[in-house]
């Protein structure tokens, strides 16, 4: 259980970084949450637990594909924002049309064999 709690003050700690420096310097605070952190925090809680390589390899694939359709979100909201949408409702979309590129994404890998 202590390493759960490690692993979550870690990953919490950079999320926190983040947003503190993001107040000063949104291209830094922005850098900080595009560097994929996360990602490789949860690879190397994975390998560190004793994860097969090929299951190391399916988790970095799988996150590739689910990176894919996470991208238009980071442009839609912005735009909704500068057009006058409050905050809330511009994230719901953002959030909204993001799950729907999931399965959209799911669905066409599965076509071409590509199991996530």
């Amino acid at each position: 259980m202590t390493a759960f709690w490690l692993r979550a003050a870690l990953s919490g700690l950079v999320i926190a970084l983040a947003s503190t420096v993001a107040r000063r310097s949104p291209a830094l605070g922005s850098l900080i949450v595009s560097l994929p952190l996360v990602s490789v925090l949860s690879i190397i809680w994975l390998w560190r637990d004793g994860a097969e390589s090929g299951q190391l390899a399916d988790y970095i694939q799988n996150t590739f594909w689910f990176f894919l359709p996470s991208i238009p979100m980071f442009l839609v909201i912005p735009m909704l924002l500068r057009r006058g949408l409050a905050f809330w409702p511009a994230l719901g979309i953002g959030c909204g049309m993001t799950i729907l590129l999931y399965l959209a994404m799911t669905a066409g890998l599965a076509r071409f064999g590509v199991r996530l």
